[in-house]
């Protein structure tokens, strides 16, 4: 894949990072599976860091130009973030050891199961059957009264696993923050905004354990240059694309009803988890 091809991609995942809170990464590991595939089975470990550092770079800006009145949501928080850290480290070292095979179809499998659970359990698709309601949504009869004004934080116990599954997988934080914030009462619009954060808190460790890993033997036949396990060049491409993008909607963000939103978050899983078995 060429260079204007990935910046072309890397347009895409600019408006995921805005829209859906992804920071890029979850577009990018089929990408990079699929620009790499000379590397054989390491081309999911490369993905998967590269999509490290797509994220930290992606989600560190978005999150730079949100307003300080959204992130503050995030207040008493910080037992999360060292958990998510704690987690994304010990699944960056679980991405070197483990098989690359199994690695490309956990990504398929869990988020297929991500989908249905969306789907079929109430919460996410359904506002009325939240637990809580977001600060914008409106209150009339009997079931807005059954719905708690305040959005809930998300539990701290969620860090480690969240952190860990995310790095592991190379798919950033949002594919799980996103529908537990979402179920904890807060609308899609400030859901995906605050999985940006949440994101680089994951990417960080992740990208540090990835800079630092052995150097692939099949990038030199491969021609693909590696710093650890980093296609840098795929990165800078991504990054050169999404970078202006993130800038342009952060400035001016379309306005979406939140069921649209919702089901476009859906649907963007969807057709990831249906490219990924054909990035080989």
């Amino acid at each position: 894949m060429d260079v204007v091809a990935l910046i072309g991609i890397g347009l895409l995942t600019g408006v995921t990072t805005v829209l859906f809170g992804f920071g890029g990464g979850f577009v990018a590991v089929p990408v990079v599976v699929w620009a790499d595939a000379g590397l054989g089975g390491d081309a999911m470990r490369v993905a998967t860091a590269t999509s490290a550092l797509v994220m930290v770079v992606n989600a560190g800006f978005a999150t730079a130009v949100t307003p300080r009145r959204v992130l503050r949501t995030l207040r008493g928080s910080g037992t999360l973030l060292l958990l998510l850290a704690a987690g994304a480290s010990a699944g960056a070292v679980a991405t070197r050891l483990a098989p690359a095979g199994p690695a490309r179809w956990a990504f398929v499998a869990y988020v297929a199961l991500t989908i249905a659970d969306l789907l079929l359990r109430p919460g996410f698709l359904r506002p009325g059957t939240r637990v809580g309601a977001g600060p914008d949504t409106p209150r009339s009869g009997s079931r807005a009264e059954a719905v708690p004004d305040v959005p809930r934080p998300l539990p701290a116990v969620l860090g480690v696993p969240v952190g860990a599954v995310a790095a592991f997988l190379g798919v950033g934080g949002s594919v799980m923050t996103v529908p537990a914030m979402r179920r904890a009462g807060h609308t899609m619009q400030v859901a995906t905004v605050l999985a940006n954060p949440l994101t680089l808190v994951i990417a960080l460790p992740a990208t540090a354990v990835s800079l630092a890993g052995a150097s692939v033997p099949a990038a030199v036949d491969a021609h693909v240059h590696l710093v650890g396990l980093v296609d840098l060049r795929a990165a800078s491409a991504l990054l050169l694309g999404a970078l202006p993008v993130i800038a342009i909607l952060r400035r001016h963000p379309p306005r979406i009803p939140d069921r649209t939103y919702a089901w476009a978050y859906i649907g963007l899983l969807a057709a990831v988890t249906v490219a990924m078995p054909f990035s080989a």
